[in-house]
């Protein structure tokens, strides 16, 4: 982001790219703002279908971080056609479309290349009211820190590559990748939230550590209190671990205190890079009770509270 030149000054730019937020945001009139953002990458499951279900909730989900309404898509493919065949980038293209329809969204086209590594994504358009933008900074002391999906994504999908991981385990990830974050935007928009992202590649901690940068607060996050998916722990002590949460691990070490307590094996958990993860949160404490029962309710039995944020101190995260 460094290298790129900087906006012109325009009272109708809400959310630009000089900051770590989801989406980048226009004002269309006093009462509409356009939300965009893209996201693609390579299968992280050999399903074809359920990959393009995957790759489009990952893509809408930064829509949802920012409490906009997906409106339309446009699908980016790059694809070994001759190699593969059309059927392959059909059941792609399906479970994007259906997921998107899921959405109550329109694919309106779309942009293919040749490519011998196969990869697939979605541009994403929404709308929200300027005044309603939730953006990942404004965490506030006080405030308690909710997350409304397990972590260890990461994990259980190289489990899934090094053929580590059981039926039942394959098939629980899959889903949860597949989950859109509407139902817990949705019943977000009654609240008021202080702060809101999506956990992706950086993990809990990295998303974590951006909020609390741009707030200027420090965050003190319970293991204990934290969701993971069934086997991810097992899996990480066997060393099952993506490159990407090594990286993450090592580069927010100038971040995060752990407590003494915390193992290497869950300071990597933490750090998991996540594919198409929940909404982290920064909320009063009163609401995010409510909002968690709701979510229990209506079936995101892993949503919880899992710390609390506090005035800065010398670390930014603080992992107990």
């Amino acid at each position: 982001m460094r290298y790129l030149p900087e906006q012109k000054n325009n009272p109708n730019l809400l959310v630009g790219h000089e900051t770590s937020d989801d989406a980048g945001a226009y004002k269309v009139t006093d009462e509409l703002a356009l939300v965009q953002t893209l996201d693609y990458f390579t299968p992280i499951v050999d399903d074809p279908y359920m990959f393009g279900q995957i790759a489009a909730a990952n893509a809408l989900s930064d829509l949802y971080a920012m409490g906009a309404t997906p409106k339309t898509a446009l699908n980016i493919v790059g694809f070994p056609i001759k190699k593969l065949g059309a059927e392959i980038l059909a059941q792609i293209l399906k479970g994007a479309a259906d997921k998107v329809a899921e959405a109550d969204a329109l694919i309106i086209g779309g942009h293919s290349i040749d490519d011998q590594e196969p990869k697939f994504g979605l541009s994403v358009t929404g709308f929200v009211h300027p005044n309603k933008i939730w953006k990942n900074i404004g965490a506030t002391a006080g405030d308690v820190l909710v997350i409304t999906k397990p972590l260890g994504v990461g994990v259980l999908t190289t489990g899934i590559k090094r053929d580590k991981t059981t039926l039942e385990q394959t098939k629980q990830v899959t889903a949860i990748m597949a989950q859109l974050n509407k139902l817990a935007a949705d019943l977000l928009q009654k609240y008021t939230p202080s702060a809101v992202t999506d956990i992706t590649g950086f993990g809990l901690l990295g998303h974590a550590s951006e909020m609390a940068r741009g707030s200027n607060v420090s965050m003190i996050i319970d293991y204990s209190k934290t969701p993971l998916l069934d086997g991810a722990h097992k899996l990480a002590q066997n060393g099952v671990i993506p490159g990407g949460s090594k990286a993450n691990h090592i580069w927010l070490k100038q971040f995060v205190a752990y407590g003494t307590n915390i193992t290497e094996t869950e300071q990597l958990l933490l750090c998991d890079a996540i594919t198409s993860g929940g909404l982290f949160i920064s909320m009063p404490i009163n609401e995010a009770k409510s909002y968690v029962e709701e979510l229990h309710n209506n079936g995101l039995e892993d949503a919880a509270i899992i710390g609390r944020v506090i005035e800065k101190e010398d670390q930014f995260i603080y992992v107990q």
